[in-house]
This record gives structure tokens, sequence and C-alpha cells, in this order.
């Protein structure tokens, strides 16, 4: 699957909203700070019983942080502050509306593994890139064999996530079974990203 490897087409479908607040001028690190903000509240309505309203909220922040590199690259604003606050953004969404949803509608030990899974899953990449390094990096992206290893990434997590909240209100079990396949898809797309690593690098011996 991985929708990250196909971010040329993604970006037909998101550019109209990012060239909107590019010509607002709006900076680049005040949408992802409403990014941010906007995935606290869905967090926090989702482990309130409101999956429908929880998940137009995630929709919004995902949105937004499509449009704050649409932004930075466009108005020519990107800084590498700007780039790591984006990732720690990412993260500080992803784990809460992870572990919100788990705790609420599937249980503690399901939440802890789909947490871990899914912060280990995307914390290889930085840890690959700092330590063994990646082919090239354009208009801030980097793009490496590894970006399209691995079939079940962040978008394909909230996309199955969006999906089972939108049917929650006709099956109340969705959501516990959404969030039990996004674990078990996030941790087969985590070993299918060491068994790459090793192939590739498991020999080479640093000097």
């Amino acid at each position: 699957m991985n929708i990250t490897s196909k971010r040329d087409i993604l970006k037909k479908l998101y550019s109209p909203f990012g060239y909107a607040f590019a010509k607002a001028n709006i900076h680049p690190n005040v949408i992802t700070l409403a990014a941010l903000i906007l995935g606290t509240i869905a967090a926090f309505v989702y482990y309130q019983g409101h999956p429908v309203i929880g998940a137009f909220l995630l929709f919004c922040s995902g949105v937004l942080d499509l449009c704050d590199g649409y932004v930075a690259v466009n108005n020519r604003k990107a800084t590498k502050f700007g780039a790591v606050f984006d990732w720690i953004a990412d993260k500080w969404v992803d784990g809460f509306v992870l572990g919100s949803v788990a705790l609420r509608y599937a249980g503690n030990w399901i939440a802890l593994f789909v947490v871990v899974v899914s912060m280990l899953h995307t914390f290889i990449k930085p840890v690959v890139y700092s330590e063994i390094g990646y082919q090239v990096r354009e208009t801030g992206k980097i793009k490496d064999p590894l970006e399209s290893t691995g079939f079940f990434g962040r978008p394909e997590t909230f996309i199955t996530l969006f999906i089972a909240s939108l049917l929650y209100p006709f099956n109340h079990a969705i959501l516990k079974y959404g969030i039990e396949f996004i674990g078990i898809m996030s941790f087969m797309s985590l070993m299918q990203r060491i068994i790459y690593l090793y192939k590739h690098y498991g020999k080479e011996y640093e000097e």
C-alpha cells in the first residue's frame, strides 16, 4: 500500500488548501501548531466517546499537517526547526489519538501495543537516516528506498481509523476491530522494514 510513497499524487489533492494558506501568508509553524492542537482535541473527543466528531477534527488536523510543508516550500519559509517541529507534532498527535482510541474502545494492553509499534515504525526512518544516511533530499523531503518500504504507515493508519469512526454509529465494536487491525498491520509493516534493513545493512560493519 504505502501511500507515503505517492507524495506527488497526494500533493494534487491538498495543494488547493496549501495554496490558500500560502496566499494568506500564514507561517508554516503556525499551521503545524494548529494541526497539533486540533489533533489533541480530536484525541480528547475520541476518549469522551464521540468518534464521528473526533474523525472530523482528525481529518482537519491531517489537512493542516500536509499544508504546512507546502507553505514552507512555496513561501520560502522552510527552516530546520520547522522540520523538527513538524515531526514532533506528528508523533504527538499519533500517540494521543491512537492511545485515546485504544484505551476507550479496546483496552490498556492493546493501547500500549498500538502506540509502541506505531512509534517504532516511524522512528526507524530518522534513526536510519542519521546512522546510515539516505540517497537524496529534495525540497525538504528525503527520497530513499526506505520511504517505500513498509506497507502500513501513518496515512493508512488514519484512513483506517477515519473509516471505522464513521461506521461506529452502526456498529459499536468497529473501533475495537479497527484499532486491533491497525496494531497488527503496523507490526507487520515494522517487521518488513527491519527485514529490509537487515538484508541491506546486516553485514556492513562499522569502521
